[in-house]
């Protein structure tokens, strides 16, 4: 059974599927440690719910990024955290966190990366973007995770129908219901059972 440390500054709808695939032991993990750099964030609740330990580490506590991510290692590190997934963390780490965690930290994109990916491509502004472009098709890709933003290796997509009707609200909800909250549990799963394989810049599943 891996251990399982999450990082989140909002609602956690991502985390909530990983927590329901847990339960329903899809998930041989189990959720450690649930940090937010915000103290409001909604999956700070979610988490209480279910009994997981969780707690608020501030940026603003910390003289720059890289103190702060130093900070974050020291928690993981003593958590003895096998994964660590982004859900929802809106924050830039400084490269000495992916380079203290190789291929041990998941990250969800609303986005079938490299299409509306990387700064400035977050929340709403993927969705509003891929409605400009006019694409027929967009979705979802876990990765792993890096030094630069959605670059690392990816891991699973799943595509997800755009509508001529669609918001970038209602393409958002879509997303996340018919991608997100499937692959992302997924991805997490076969990382449990030692089912995947970084070759490069590519995933290979064993």
């Amino acid at each position: 059974m891996i251990r399982i440390g999450a990082l989140v500054s909002g609602g956690g709808t991502n985390l909530q599927a990983v927590i329901d695939n847990i339960n329903e032991g899809k998930i041989n993990g189990s959720l450690v440690s649930v940090v937010s750099n915000k103290e409001n964030a909604y999956a700070l609740e979610r988490a209480a719910k279910y009994g997981i330990e969780s707690t608020v580490i501030r940026v603003k506590d910390y003289p720059d990024r890289k103190a702060y991510s130093e900070a974050l290692i020291k928690h993981f590190k003593e958590k003895q955290a096998d994964l660590i997934l982004l859900a929802g963390f809106m924050v830039i780490l400084d490269p000495v966190f992916t380079d203290a965690f190789p291929n041990m930290i998941m990250n969800i994109h609303p986005a079938l990366i490299p299409s509306f990916c990387g700064e400035g491509f977050y929340g709403l502004h993927v969705h509003e973007a891929a409605l400009k472009k006019g694409v027929k098709v967009t979705g979802a890709t876990v990765h792993f995770v890096d030094g630069k933003a959605d670059n690392g290796p990816i891991i699973l997509q799943k595509a997800v129908e755009v509508k001529d009707d669609d918001t970038a609200e209602v393409l958002q909800k879509r997303v996340m219901e018919e991608a997100e909250w499937i692959i992302y549990p997924k991805a997490v799963a076969l990382f449990a059972e030692g089912r995947l394989k970084v070759e490069g810049n590519k995933v290979i599943r064993l």
